[in-house]
Parts: C-alpha cells; sequence; structure tokens
C-alpha cells in the first residue's frame, strides 16, 4: 500500500502494527510541539502564539489522514469504516472503539473490503 493509500483513502485494510505506528507518530509529533510551546514560554502568555498556531494546522492536516487508518482498521475486523463514530458516545463508546481497532485481530483471510495487508 502506497503512502498516498494509506494516508487518503478509505479503501482497504490496515493491521494493527500499522493502526498504532499511525498513532504512536502523531502523539510524538504533537509532544514534540507542545514541548516547543513550554520551552519558548508561550505557555506562560496569554493568548495563541505562534506554536499553538502550528499545533492547530498540524492538527487540521491529520484529520482526514487519520480518519482513513482508522477506516481502515475497522475494514480490517471486517466491519464497516462508520463505526468509527461509536467513538463519540461518551465513556464506553471510545472504550469499545479502542478495544476493536486496537486489539481484536483483523480477518485472516480476505474480506468484504480485500486482503489483510
Amino acid at each position: 500500500m502506497s503512502w498516498g493509500q494509506l494516508l487518503f483513502s478509505f479503501r482497504g485494510r490496515v493491521n494493527r502494527t500499522v493502526f498504532w505506528l499511525f498513532g504512536v507518530v502523531l502523539l510524538v509529533l504533537f509532544g514534540l510541539l507542545e514541548c516547543i510551546a513550554v520551552m519558548s514560554g508561550e505557555k506562560a502568555q496569554a493568548g495563541m502564539g505562534i506554536v499553538d498556531l502550528v499545533t492547530a494546522l498540524f492538527w487540521l492536516l491529520v484529520v482526514w489522514p487519520s480518519l482513513a487508518v482508522t477506516a481502515k482498521r475497522w475494514h480490517d475486523v471486517d466491519m464497516s469504516g462508520w463505526w468509527m463514530l461509536l467513538g463519540a458516545i461518551p465513556f464506553v463508546g471510545g472504550l469499545i472503539a479502542v478495544a476493536f481497532t486496537g486489539f481484536v485481530p483483523g480477518t485472516p483471510r480476505a474480506n468484504r473490503f480485500g486482503q489483510p495487508c
């Protein structure tokens, strides 16, 4: 699967490893941006600084790829990508979504969403 397909297409499947690596990379990148904001002293000032603006723009850039990777992970467990809306249910929805996307193994053979990766 190419980078373009991974990050921008809602078709296909990704396994748990790809899903968790994507999440860890985003966590590290957002953590670095937060560290830069703290070290530059922007967090001590009121208002939105340049690092906060960069963080907000970065967040906007990763929304689509995050949705695409999550939908493909739901496909791997042979469920529609629309199941990611389950995470919008307070308290239990997020826990169930994390359980399915993060810990349930995908179907070992081809399913209606394609071959396993």
